[in-house]
């Protein structure tokens, strides 16, 4: 059977964004064994969804699995799974939908690794009971979305001396919230974890914009940013075991 894939991404102008999207999708072919694996939009630019899921049934397959890329099971995915059905009337292709990236214990790992190899780059040698934490997220106006990130922060939170959240925008706790949260601890380590698959703009310049305010006011020392989710293997493992999942 030939067998194509497909991620839907938010959607970003940042060239950093889709060299990212192009990275993942070679790795994700190569070690999946798809005849090809590729991404579009759900909005900002294209290609969108429908040109997306066009491309790719030109291409002779027999069946297509959609990958929704997004951290959070909210009104994103529901927008993007919607436009995927509609598509599958036009079509004899098979067109199978997997689940997000979100509430999988391969997110708690990768998160967990990100924090341990920014404390080996700023040469911390404190135990990781000694050291508390704050993960970043995005915010969604769909309640399902927090869920998704408390998932990471439980999931973490027996490793860490604090585990706690805030968010960039939409919702609450704000970073502003989340720093002073985190001063009431009087951590001897603070590591500030950006949960955002991409190196677009929020986390190049929008998170910075509240985030090195809210450090200078809370005179907090010991201060480290971990890299976005990025590229890493896990990712890249993860989008396959959730195609697997449908497989199975």
């Amino acid at each position: 059977m030939k067998r194509g894939l497909l991620l839907i991404d938010r959607g970003s102008r940042e060239k950093e964004v889709q060299d990212e999207l192009s990275y993942i999708c070679e790795r994700v072919k190569t070690k999946g064994n798809y005849l090809f694996c590729d991404y579009c939009f759900l909005e900002v630019i294209p290609p969108f969804i429908e040109e997306g899921i066009e491309k790719c049934l030109k291409r002779g397959i027999d069946a297509l699995t959609i990958v929704p890329y997004f951290l959070y099971p909210g009104k994103k995915v529901k927008a993007a799974v919607n436009t995927v059905i509609a598509m599958q009337s036009k079509t004899k292709v098979k067109i199978t939908i997997s689940k997000p990236m979100s509430l999988h214990k391969s997110m708690i790992k990768l998160v967990d690794e990100k924090i341990e190899s920014t404390l080996t780059k700023n040469n911390v040698s404190l135990d990781k009971k000694q050291v508390d934490v704050l993960i970043i997220g995005h915010g969604s106006k769909d309640p399902n979305a927090r869920t998704a990130i408390e998932y990471v922060v439980d999931g973490l939170a027996a490793q860490y001396r604090n585990v706690d959240y805030c968010f960039l925008e939409i919702e609450e706790p704000n970073i502003s919230q989340g720093i002073k949260g985190c001063r009431k601890n009087e951590p001897k380590v603070l590591i500030v974890m950006f949960y955002f698959l991409h190196e677009g703009a929020h986390v190049k310049r929008d998170i910075y914009i509240d985030l090195n305010p809210a450090l200078e006011k809370s005179g907090l020392e010991n201060v480290f940013v971990t890299e976005h989710l990025g590229t890493d293997n896990r990712m890249i493992d993860l989008i396959i075991e959730r195609v697997k999942e449908l497989e199975r």
